[in-house]
């Protein structure tokens, strides 16, 4: 298993979910070893924001990475979306302070990706492997680890007190692979409550919000048109969000992602807390574990 890149550079077009502001986004090839780098190509000079945990600013909603003072926010989707191709190089280029949030899901992100092209590069494809159980957990409830797995597991819980969730699941496991990822998390939209739409507004959150790029709740249920894409759509989202939070590690990992009530804040925590223990992880490449335990396919997923 190669590492991987884009075959060709492609852009889209869209408006910051938090923000409002509209934003053109460039994904272009990078070479061996560059990793994942965003670059807010309308400051002078550019600055750039090299993936890793350490470069994540806040967590208020959204996964925001900070250089300078300089922001992107919202990147966790698009991180998702790069998990789930399993990228290992790629440059993204905006002209704005946040990542398009398209339709809500990491689904526009898979189709800008398989329409760029794979290239497979001549170096090994490096992961995380988790060697010792981690632990973090907060105030109200939330926790999330990381245990030792010979392969990529997410179990994810949720609770909230809302009457549309209690006809759907508040748990999920995802046995993580390219395939499993599109089929399963990929199509999954954000959600929100229209309660909290004034407190949000007040606070420069959601400007650019709409039940076309997320899932609104009033008091009843949703009000999406559509209704759920599936009746699971909420816990499904969070494991698409830890998805692409973890991925701010900077490699696919090997392990086991556990959480409850888990958010941007927590993932980042669980990362920094791995991080800090040398000893319960390691760097590993298919040259030297063989055949990696993730299976990363390059097939097309229909949208």
């Amino acid at each position: 298993m190669k590492q991987r890149t884009i075959a060709n550079p492609i852009k889209a077009k869209g408006v910051g979910l938090h923000t409002g502001h509209e934003a053109i986004m460039t994904l272009r090839p990078a070479p061996i070893n560059t990793g994942i780098v965003f670059r807010r190509v309308d400051c002078d000079p550019v600055v750039e924001f090299k993936v890793q945990p350490d470069v994540v600013g806040e967590t208020m909603l959204c996964t925001t990475i900070v250089n300078q003072g300089v922001k992107i926010a919202t990147i966790e989707h698009l991180m998702s979306a790069l998990a789930g191709v399993g990228m290992d190089n790629l440059y993204i280029d905006l002209n704005a302070d946040e990542v398009p949030i398209m339709d809500g899901s990491a689904s526009h992100f898979i189709f800008l990706l398989q329409a760029a092209g794979v290239a497979f590069q001549d170096a090994a494809k490096k992961f995380i492997r988790i060697k010792q159980p981690v632990r973090v957990q907060n105030e109200i409830g939330g926790w999330a680890e990381f245990k030792p797995y010979d392969g990529y597991r997410l179990n994810f819980s949720i609770r909230f007190e809302h009457p549309a969730f209690k006809s759907t699941a508040e748990n999920m496991t995802l046995e993580f692979s390219s395939t499993s990822y599109f089929k399963e998390v990929s199509r999954a939209r954000t959600f929100g409550f229209m309660s909290d739409m004034a407190m949000l507004r007040s606070r420069q959150l959601a400007l650019g919000a709409s039940l076309e790029n997320a899932i609104g709740l009033d008091e009843t249920g949703v009000m999406n048109k559509g209704g759920l894409r599936n009746k699971d759509e909420f816990v499904r989202h969070k494991i698409l969000d830890a998805v692409g939070d973890l991925f701010m590690a900077g490699h696919a990992i090997i392990g086991e992602f556990s959480a409850h009530k888990s958010g941007h804040a927590l993932n980042n925590q669980l990362l920094r807390e791995l991080f800090s223990h040398p000893e319960a992880y390691e760097i590993v490449s298919t040259d030297e574990i063989g055949e990696a335990p993730i299976d990363f396919s390059s097939s097309k997923v229909l949208i």
